[in-house]
């Protein structure tokens, strides 16, 4: 039993080591035409309190500088804005950003002409710039968004928290696939809605209310494995839609950092919401993967009361998940003040 539970402590402890791992988190640059040769830069660069990661754009040497580079640490990013001047524009030019190829983190570039034309393009450390083409079509834009979305699921912990607290939950294939299904329908509803900006909620209060929704299933868990029955128990899916419309709006408060591109609205929007379905997939997968692996091999060493080894393993990785996800609320909620 010892041995379980320091198995499934280690896999928490791992997540949450990863999601500290700023670095891991995308750059963005985006570039938009204000007045016709004119061009505001927005450069956004993970951070960790005051120490931000050492990558640099570097843009063609024909934008020259307009305005002084103004740049300020905020909700664990620098953020840095300019102007420049670029009579020519940037098309058949490079775009860098040094730095990158030593780091652990993408950059998605995006370029906003003052016609409406946008032009979006992932950098990554193995491919650090590159040459600004005429013209961007629907491939690209559907490449960089799909991307996007598999690293926004993978490294958001909080989401991937609460699918995890839903399959220590339920039970069986069948209800497991239905309180999933449910859970990506309903964020993929408000995903799209608060996007496209049919509805406008502010970010910090839904940031503590998903913490809240991770705390509560884990509250959930424990009950039913204390032998106590309840609705959310009998119907996940019932606590996993409305739950899973909180996510979306968390969903898309990310996707509005990076903006969407105006001629191809549609495609960005519905591909980044394919990524993060895969990415979602991905993770279900591996956790139902992991738990059979764990009860062929661990559990034959527990020659006595199996199932009763197994209700305890839930118990304490549902106390784990609601630890984390409880100082996560205070920590959201405080923030509300400061």
């Amino acid at each position: 039993m010892t041995r379980l539970l320091a198995v499934v402590w280690f896999l928490l402890a791992a997540i949450i080591g990863e999601a500290q791992a700023h670095d891991l988190r995308p750059a963005y640059l985006g570039i938009t035409e204000r007045v016709p040769d004119s061009y505001s830069v927005l450069w956004k660069a993970p951070a960790l309190g005051d120490r931000r990661l050492a990558i640099y754009p570097r843009l063609p040497e024909s934008a020259k500088e307009t305005t002084p580079r103004n740049g300020v640490f905020l909700n664990d990013a620098y953020v840095e804005r300019w102007t420049v001047r670029a009579p020519n524009g940037f098309a058949g030019q490079s775009i860098a950003i040094d730095g990158l190829p030593d780091s652990r983190t993408d950059v998605l570039v995006r370029i906003e002409k003052l016609n409406g034309g946008t032009q979006t393009v992932r950098l990554t450390p193995a491919s650090p710039f590159f040459e600004v083409p005429a013209a961007q079509g629907w491939q690209q834009v559907a490449a960089a968004y799909l991307r996007l979305g598999v690293e926004h699921i993978l490294l958001g912990i909080d989401h991937l928290l609460f699918v995890l607290a839903l399959i220590m939950l339920v039970r069986g294939w069948k209800q497991i696939g239905v309180t999933i299904t449910a859970f990506t329908v309903a964020h993929s509803i408000t995903l799209a809605a608060a996007t496209l900006g049919l509805i406008n909620v502010p970010g910090p209060p839904v940031e503590a209310a998903i913490a809240l929704s991770i705390v509560l299933v884990a509250v959930e868990t424990v009950n039913s494995t204390n032998g106590r029955d309840s609705l959310t128990v009998r119907f996940p899916w019932l606590v996993a839609f409305p739950f899973g419309l909180l996510h979306g709006l968390g969903f898309a408060g990310a996707l509005r950092e990076v903006g969407l591109p105006e001629h191809a609205i549609p495609v960005a929007l519905l591909f980044f919401n394919i990524g993060v379905e895969l990415g979602q997939l991905f993770f279900v997968a591996a956790v139902l993967f992991v738990f059979e692996i764990l009860r062929r091999v661990t559990f034959p060493f527990l020659r006595a009361e199996p199932n009763r080894s197994q209700g305890r393993v839930r118990f304490g990785g549902a106390y784990g998940i609601g630890a984390v996800a409880s100082f996560w609320l205070i920590e959201r909620v405080s923030g509300f003040w400061t």
